[in-house]
């Protein structure tokens, strides 16, 4: 599953994820996750799922439902559009985030807006603090200067982080696009981080991670980063194991 460098420190390789061609659908899990079974990688933390898609132009996912997930895809290149059973609908741009809060329970689907184009995209789930809760649905669209060489915070239900959505769990997802710059982050005791490695290439902590590479921290530890790419990060609480699965 993973490269050990430390036991705090572990560097998951981009091949080392599961990945399934499905044609109209190129799919990487981090996790495990539908034909990718693996019961020693289910999660890390509150994070459960981590796909990293590429889906064909005019191609996308049919209605399915889902419920009791925080449910977040930040779009990297191309337009994702959006249906979902509360009647929203909405395309989404590279650079911007979708978020559904699936609740009690929403069936959607999610489509390549673009007939021409493919869109690359990461869906990522995290499980909420509570089940049962109201389903809810949301869009934001940010700019470049917002995350360049900066975290921003894309979505949060951690307390002290403001962020323009919020989700049901005390964990944040940050971006960021580094241009030949350093950038750093505190994982504190108690706490785990999740750093994806979407285009690029970075050094971190000494580690050199390419596209589609990532690293599971445990606190505390200083993140140090350093290089050109597209980065993810998530700061989740740690769970007890019986919540897992």
């Amino acid at each position: 599953m993973t490269t050990k460098t430390a036991s705090n420190f572990q560097v998951q390789r981009s091949s080392e994820r599961g990945f399934f061609d499905h044609g109209w659908l190129q799919t990487y899990h981090s996790f495990s996750f539908a034909d990718y079974d693996d019961p020693e990688n289910l999660n890390w933390g509150a994070l459960r799922v981590f796909n990293d898609d590429v889906v064909a132009p005019g191609q996308g996912f049919g209605t399915h439902p889902h419920r009791d997930m925080e449910i977040l895809t930040y779009v990297l290149e191309g337009e994702l559009e959006h249906k979902d059973s509360l009647g929203n609908v909405g395309v989404v741009a590279a650079g911007a985030v979708q978020y559904v809060s699936a609740g009690t329970g929403i069936a959607h689907s999610e489509y390549n807006h673009s007939q021409e184009r493919p869109v690359h995209l990461v869906q990522m789930w995290v499980m909420p603090r509570a089940l049962g809760l109201k389903p809810q649905y949301g869009q934001v669209e940010y700019s470049l200067e917002e995350r360049r060489n900066r975290w921003l915070p894309i979505a949060s239900g951690q307390a002290g982080i403001a962020s323009k959505i919020t989700i049901w769990q005390d964990a944040t997802c940050y971006v960021a696009r580094l241009e030949e710059a350093a950038l750093s982050h505190e994982v504190p005791s108690g706490r785990l981080a999740f750093l994806f490695v979407a285009s690029g290439e970075v050094h971190a902590n000494g580690e050199s991670l390419h596209e589609g590479d990532a690293v599971r921290i445990a606190g505390p530890l200083a993140l140090a980063l350093r290089g050109t790419g597209e980065l993810v990060l998530w700061d989740v609480p740690a769970l007890d194991r019986r919540l897992q699965r």
